[in-house]
């Protein structure tokens, strides 16, 4: 059986960065489930340097994470603006997020996939309008 696609939004990518955070330990042992390359967008990247600054951390291990292919940029948002655009609307009272529509535009294209998250908000999102988008969260059940 092959592995699902990992889909990576920015809290587990933080933690994963950032040890001492409260889930960094859930991030490293998410990680080791899954095979390269996990899948990601711009927008998550662009959080996740932000937050690490804010943490006082330093950028270049994502960038090395980059270039080692380990986690790779899955999506063209102007290839994808008019489902991204449609998702923002469907869920504009949540408000949705550009990363959050980006994954769950990535979970409509990587049938397989599982998003790696912090969000609650992955559990209302719907991929295809009404299908639940595979999760890994903190507290979900193992399958």
């Amino acid at each position: 059986m092959t592995e699902p696609v990992g889909l990576l939004d920015t809290g587990p990518l933080v933690s994963f960065l950032a040890s001492g955070l409260e889930h960094h330990e859930w991030a490293v042992e998410e990680w080791k489930r899954l095979r390269p390359p996990l899948l990601t967008c711009e927008p998550v990247l662009a959080e996740t340097a932000f937050l690490l600054r804010r943490e006082g951390r330093d950028a270049d291990p994502l960038f090395a994470l980059l270039d080692r292919g380990i986690i790779r940029v899955g999506l063209s948002i102007q290839e994808q603006q008019v489902d991204l655009r449609a998702l923002m609307r469907r869920y504009r009272n949540r408000p949705m997020s550009l990363a959050d529509a980006c994954l769950v535009r990535l979970s409509e294209i990587h049938a397989a996939a599982e998003v790696l998250t912090l969000d609650s908000d992955f559990r209302i999102y719907r991929r295809h309008g009404n299908k639940v988008i595979p999760l890994r969260m903190p507290g979900l059940a193992e399958r």
